[in-house]
């Protein structure tokens, strides 16, 4: 079982990383051809704005966004959230996503960079004691399409219009976090994408 992780711009090692530790045959992907054999793929935190850009500059997109339609498991982290969504607020005028998550997504929903902020949050389907999540200029989802399962929303929020908000969510194939479980030692959010490739596989 092979999993790319998009190699534009972002957390690309941290994940690299963390799917090696959950047994998953990983590969770096900016190319066309690198997207050839995998059976999943992620999508990193970064910055989504630069993200989409490059996907353009690699001719990247199209063949990723086909992909997708075709059943390709992917996860997005902060800004691989923006990007999986079908809807984004507060993008620049010439943003485009990949798309495929029936969300509409904030960016930057949680304020700027020094508004960044640590929760312990519990997801649905992810078994255990709550997960320390980092957000870092994080999005959240303020709709979801009848086909989306919420997973988690923020359970402790300083700022009480954060309170509540949706931070994960899946559909289908699809899973998208805002916050970014690369950024810490707890693996359990990529063995859940792991296995949601084993079980598509």
């Amino acid at each position: 079982m092979t999993i790319g992780v998009l190699a534009l711009q972002g957390d690309v090692r941290e994940h690299l990383r963390i799917l090696t530790a959950c047994g998953a045959s990983v590969r770096p992907v900016r190319r066309t051809s690198e997207l050839d054999g995998l059976q999943g793929i992620v999508l990193p935190g970064g910055e989504s704005t630069t993200i989409d850009k490059l996907s353009r500059v690699f001719h990247l997109r199209e063949p990723l966004v086909a992909a997708l339609r075709g059943g390709l498991p992917a996860y997005g982290s902060c800004a691989g959230m923006i990007l999986l969504a079908d809807r984004v607020l507060d993008g620049l005028p010439d943003q485009q996503t990949f798309g495929g998550l029936d969300v509409t997504v904030r960016r930057n929903a949680f304020g700027r960079q020094v508004d960044s902020f640590e929760d312990d949050v519990r997801l649905e389907g992810i078994d255990g004691a709550a997960m320390h999540a980092v957000f870092i200029r994080a999005p959240w989802v303020e709709q979801v399409g009848p086909d989306v399962q919420v997973l988690g929303r923020v359970e402790h929020a300083r700022d009480p219009a954060a309170a509540g908000r949706i931070i994960a969510v899946r559909q289908g194939a699809l899973l998208a976090t805002s916050f970014h479980p690369e950024m810490s030692d707890d693996a359990r959010v990529h063995r859940y994408f792991v296995s949601m490739v084993r079980e598509t596989a």
